[in-house]
């Protein structure tokens, strides 16, 4: 049997060469349609390939199969397995298909199967085979491992054991995508980021495939300091106010990476103490001021201070007193009550007068932050308790004052009757309103005749009769004030009254002497 390849066209069809006397075999070469899947193929180095064909297995067994591989023969229906495949490959001789095994890299190229059916036309199909060797030991390599945000840029390495590799870059299991800090280069094998944020610590993996097999790299995360920020100071119970002597816990906090480091200032000067908490105990007025901390990072090198917060410290109010500008207020003269404190600021004073609130009058005026009650010009109706409340926001105390101004005398009044007969007690009574109380005395027709508020005289003389005077006298206020009582003697004639004839005659007399000075005033 002749086999003719190569031939062009076929100008024979099977049933003429058959009826031919010689027995020769014109075998036309064709390319069977989908005889072998659409390639290429893709194995591993050391693993097993099955070249499938499509075809289904015929009723009669095929004339002829043969592969190749490139010009050179794999194995045959008609041979076996060439030098170079031996042992490692197997023919399928129902589908045609064929097992390579123990691939090497060599073995990658195209493969041609010739498959002649009994009866038919010859079947011919190429398929490329790529063998690829497996990647490993897949690892991120940073350039640095000590970076600062917004002042440093790094460069991550992937690298893998393989060939015909592709990498992707995952940032917490999402895909890195380029920007304008973020560049992939060395065909996505190294990611560069420029100016690194916190954001950007990760943690980065490095996916890295070829067409048979994928690897990861372990996650590696980048250690970015930053800050500090935010940093913010808090007053644990905070008051504005504290009482001297009491305890104050102040407390510090920062963003910041790695943990930042905590400074005190008071006023803006640097304290002692460091770290995010500080107390002060048994607080004393001079340690009032502004207070803040500052916090550093010795990485970034970088400070960031706090907010300050007033803290004032003041002094128990103790020793309150009401003062007057006068021991002595007299009606009519000025005075000025102060409200002070041995200790202690004061910020509010109170004043009440008989314990109700105090209502100012027209006489009445505040001063020095209602310190200074100020009166222009006493009133007797200004008498009373005065009570002063002062206070600050950590304490108060209260003292009281009472005020009896001094007034008087007025209203000098004389009881006692206006006629009296001879023999007769005559009991006159001076009073008159006056702090203190007035001292009195009297005078009769301008003679000095007793002191004190009553008088009494048995009327035993005409001479009883007249203007008696009643002069009252407040000496504290050094003031004076009189009243006038004019009392006449009278007797009744014909009466014994036990007034002998001479003491008549003088009455008589008396009388028209008194009657001719009044007929005297007619001329």
């Amino acid at each position: 049997m002749i086999i003719f390849t190569s031939l062009p066209k076929c100008p024979y069809n099977i049933s003429q060469l058959q009826e031919a006397v010689l027995p020769i075999m014109v075998i036309c070469l064709t390319k069977g349609a989908g005889v072998l899947p659409d390639g290429p193929l893709n194995a591993t180095l050391g693993g097993t390939m099955v070249f499938t064909t499509t075809l289904t297995p015929p009723e009669k067994p095929f004339t002829f199969v043969e592969w190749k591989f490139g010009d050179q023969s794999i194995i045959s229906t008609n041979t076996n397995a060439t030098a170079d495949y031996e042992g490692r490959v197997t023919l399928f001789i129902s589908t045609g298909s064929l097992e390579l095994r123990n691939l090497v890299l060599s073995d990658s190229g195209e493969y041609r199967v010739l498959i002649i059916p009994q009866g038919g036309s010859i079947l011919e199909g190429t398929i490329r085979l790529e063998v690829y060797e497996p990647l490993s030991n897949v690892m991120v390599t940073p350039s640095s491992t000590d970076l600062v945000e917004f002042n440093s840029s790094i460069s991550l390495k992937c690298s893998a054991s393989g060939i015909s590799l592709s990498f992707l870059w995952l940032n917490s299991s999402s895909e890195v995508i380029q920007s304008d800090r973020v560049q992939l280069t060395d065909g996505g094998a190294t990611l560069t980021i420029v100016n690194v944020t916190r954001y950007d610590q990760g943690p980065y993996e490095c996916h890295v495939f070829n067409p048979v097999n994928s690897d990861t790299s372990e996650p590696l995360t980048l250690s970015i300091s930053y800050g500090p920020e935010n940093v913010n100071l808090n007053v644990k119970v905070s008051k504005g106010y504290y009482l001297e002597g009491s305890n104050i816990s102040l407390s510090c906090s920062a963003v910041s990476r790695p943990a930042a480091q905590f400074y005190w200032l008071l006023n803006g000067a640097y304290l002692n103490d460091t770290g995010p908490e500080f107390k002060l105990v048994n607080i004393q007025m001079s340690q009032s001021g502004n207070y803040s901390c500052q916090a550093f990072n010795n990485k970034t090198l970088r400070y960031e201070t706090s907010q300050s917060s007033a803290v004032t410290v003041l002094e128990r109010i103790s020793g309150t007193a009401v003062t007057p500008s006068t021991n002595l207020p007299i009606e009519g003269n000025s005075v000025n009550l102060t409200c002070d404190a041995a200790a202690g600021s004061i910020f509010t004073s109170l004043w009440k007068k008989d314990d109700s609130d105090l209502i100012l009058t027209d006489n009445m005026a505040l001063y020095e932050e209602n310190r200074v009650l100020s009166f222009k010009s006493l009133n007797k109706t200004d008498s009373g308790k005065y009570s002063c409340e002062i206070s600050n926001p950590v304490s108060n105390d209260k003292a009281q004052y009472i005020m009896i101004v001094k007034y008087g005398p007025e209203n000098v009044q004389i009881k006692g009757p206006s006629k009296i007969d001879f023999g007769k007690t005559l009991t006159l009574t001076c009073s008159a309103e006056s702090e203190p109380s007035a001292t009195y005395t009297w005078t009769l027709n301008g003679t000095e005749i007793y002191s004190s508020s009553v008088f009494t005289k048995v009327i035993t003389e005409l001479s009883d009769s007249g203007s008696y005077t009643c002069q009252a006298m407040n000496n504290i206020a050094e003031r004076t004030s009189s009243a006038v009582h004019q009392v006449t003697v009278t007797a009744i004639l014909g009466e014994t009254s036990g007034c002998s004839a001479g003491c008549i005659a003088g009455i008589v007399i008396a009388c028209l002497a008194v009657c001719a000075a009044a007929g005297g005033g007619g001329y």
